[in-house]
């Protein structure tokens, strides 16, 4: 009985400190692979964007333990050794953080990223905020969280090249509507666990199709206009026939895991093409 305890302990106070939302980690890492990938000029850029990508992803993790220890997570440390535990974790974490952006910004160099990086955290308070209000709220919540997540792109751009231009704010834009689609394909099909005919998932998905259509028919526009590269459209264009298909696909039981996994190449095929259609351009 010890062994089983010291194991479940161990397990729980992991799970106080690591993140848990795989979604989330894609919806990090996929803006940060298209920032580095496009903004990426000179060898020399090399060390500046290896020290944001430990600030990076020492910042996502430290939400964790810090939702923990403050109980607006899911799960919340209780017992003192546990909040000890989250406690060190958050330092560490924290610590790990600021020493790279210190490093990166010693002596005013990339002062954009304090308005990147106050964008992204004004977009976690808010997404803090809605949570707050109700399961009603889930997916805008995400939507305003996804908003701070996919600021990675337009900050390992400014990082690589240099310089935050327009190419920059397209590429944060591209992430954050990709990431929408993700979040809202999940949400749906979540609320249609047990929608079969394509008149149940019509009834339930009609908001979702209708912003698909919306969303191509913007990139359409946009690239007519020439304001983005015309191939960013192929790189939406699998999540785009992934969602309408669905629709005419006919029984399909709803597997967490597996529709993770889906989502997960999605985003790295997302991610790759994003990066093709903006160096190419």
């Amino acid at each position: 009985m010890p062994h089983g305890g010291g194991t479940g302990q161990r397990v729980r106070t992991r799970a106080l400190i690591v993140p848990r939302e795989h979604g989330a980690w894609g919806l990090l890492l996929v803006p940060l692979f298209t920032g580095v990938a496009v903004g990426f000029t000179s060898p020399q850029g090399f060390w500046r964007l290896l020290l944001f990508v430990a600030a990076a992803v020492s910042l996502f993790w430290l939400r964790t333990p810090v939702e923990s220890l403050l109980g607006s997570g899911p799960m919340t440390a209780h017992p003192s050794g546990e909040r000890r535990a989250v406690f060190l974790a958050s330092v560490a974490l924290a610590v790990a953080a600021g020493a790279c952006l210190t490093a990166l910004m010693w002596g005013g160099r990339y002062s954009k990223l304090l308005l990147i990086g106050t964008i992204a955290a004004s977009a976690f308070v808010v997404q803090t905020v809605l949570r707050r209000l109700g399961r009603g709220m889930r997916m805008i919540s995400q939507l305003a969280g996804a908003i701070g997540l996919t600021a990675t792109a337009p900050a390992a751009y400014y990082l690589g090249n240099g310089h935050l231009d327009s190419r920059g704010l397209v590429l944060w834009a591209a992430n954050w509507l990709f990431a929408g689609n993700q979040i809202h394909f999940v949400q749906l099909r979540i609320h249609t666990a047990r929608a079969n005919t394509f008149r149940e998932k019509f009834d339930e998905g009609r908001f979702f199709l209708l912003a698909q259509t919306l969303l191509l028919a913007a990139l359409a526009l946009a690239s007519l206009l020439h304001r983005i590269p015309p191939l960013i459209i192929l790189a939406f264009a699998p999540a785009l026939v992934r969602g309408t298909r669905w629709f005419i696909r006919g029984p399909d039981q709803l597997d967490m895991k597996r529709l993770g996994w889906s989502e997960m190449k999605q985003g790295a095929a997302f991610g790759i093409l994003l990066a093709i259609a903006f160096l190419f351009h």
